[in-house]
């Protein structure tokens, strides 16, 4: 590959400094007008009720998090239609997929962002159309702001993670047998992320490419 990447397990691609600082910027001033707007962040709740360390919004379709199905409706916040994806935003997934031998063309993009304290739990990304699963199309994931601990493991909670530091403007593909393996954040550290972007905290965008029918 003509770009710095370095794949953590096969199918799973770490690419550091994918983007320039301008690039991220514009991507960072996009997700935040997006989830200032009217349609913007949210904190899910999940099942059993606790909610989840980020604020969220989801473009594209819908991700439920009480129901882990896609919908074009916030059925579980508001209501409101989805935003759309802007072409902008799936163009850079597009760029990092092709950049390690892999295709997306991504219809949903879940955009989360991380405070000081925020984290994810361990969780396989599973709830996209099942013929995408088997093929292994991947998912994106786009890194802005503070970096996080990435951590990655298995197909099983109980397998062997490693930690992969995500920097801003880092990007992670992970598809084909790598495509649901348990991921997820164990941490941000706070104040690491370029001033440049005015940015307090992390952002993280997720493009995947066929949601299940509601």
């Amino acid at each position: 590959m003509s770009i710095p990447c370095t794949e953590v397990y096969p199918g799973a691609v770490h690419l550091p400094r994918f983007l320039s600082l301008g690039e991220q910027r514009e991507l960072a001033e996009r997700c935040q007008d997006i989830g200032n707007g009217p349609t913007g962040w949210y904190v899910p709740t999940v099942r059993g009720g606790g909610q989840m360390r980020v604020r969220m919004v989801c473009l594209g379709c819908h991700w439920n998090a009480r129901t882990y199905r896609y919908e074009a409706r916030r059925g579980d916040h508001d209501g409101r239609p989805a935003p759309p994806l802007p072409p902008q935003l799936s163009a850079v997934a597009v760029r990092m997929a092709e950049a390690v031998g892999m295709r997306l063309s991504p219809d949903v993009c879940i955009v989360n962002y991380y405070g000081a304290a925020g984290k994810m739990g361990l969780h396989q990304d599973k709830d996209e159309r099942p013929d995408t699963l088997v093929s292994g199309v991947p998912i994106v994931s786009v890194s802005l702001g503070d970096t996080a601990k990435f951590i990655i493991g298995g197909l099983t909670r109980k397998d062997a993670k490693t930690m992969v530091p995500l920097a801003s403007g880092d990007g992670f593909v992970f598809g084909g047998p790598s495509r649901l393996r348990f991921h997820g954040v164990a941490a941000v550290l706070p104040h690491t992320g370029p001033p440049e972007l005015g940015l307090e905290g992390r952002l993280n965008l997720t493009f995947r490419e066929g949601p299940s029918p509601p």
